[in-house]
């Protein structure tokens, strides 16, 4: 999925054809390495535990695949980050941190200063300040689905939680990337 290839996809007639094919054992889902593949074909590099996340951001029915409704929610969010991207990297193909921090917030995350500064030091693979469109999607994902576990605890939505040892393994080993 390169820059030119993810808003094409907002057709659901395109979307299923690139479905389709990355589905090269016709299955009716794919496998992270699959769609690593298929990523890396729009010369976009994830590592395979970036990709494991997106599934299972999106994987409804946990099998641990994703079948062409859990790759269209999934491509969705893709759009929607890649559409903040494009908006904020004026030419340069990349963005630094104030950008990022300004693309969270577009996409609805706000995080403190320390939480942010963490993630960006984690995501700036080159150690540059400088984000790819894919830093920045592993970066979405992984923030993404640390809310989303987050908000299955926190079930007053309060914006607080409480943990005992086995709920915080249960988080971390679903949230690693």
């Amino acid at each position: 999925m390169n820059n030119n290839l993810v808003p094409a996809m907002e057709n659901a007639a395109i979307l299923r054809d690139w479905f389709d094919r990355v589905d090269s054992d016709k299955t009716g889902s794919i496998t992270a390495p699959q769609l690593k593949g298929a990523f890396a074909v729009g010369n976009l590099d994830f590592p395979i535990s970036v990709v494991q996340q997106m599934i299972r951001m999106y994987d409804f029915d946990r099998n641990g695949t994703m079948s062409f409704g859990e790759f269209n929610a999934l491509n969705k969010f893709l759009i929607k980050v890649q559409h903040c991207f494009s908006e904020l990297e004026r030419g340069r193909g990349y963005l630094v941190p104030d950008d990022v921090y300004e693309a969270l917030l577009k996409i609805g995350i706000s995080l403190d200063s320390p939480a942010f500064y963490t993630v960006c030091e984690s995501f700036d693979q080159k150690k540059n300040g400088r984000f790819r469109l894919d830093d920045f999607i592993s970066l979405c994902i992984f923030v993404q689905s640390a809310r989303n576990m987050f908000n299955s605890f926190d079930t007053s939505k309060q914006g607080r939680i409480s943990l005992d040892l086995n709920q915080f393994i249960y988080c971390t080993a679903n949230c690693r990337i």
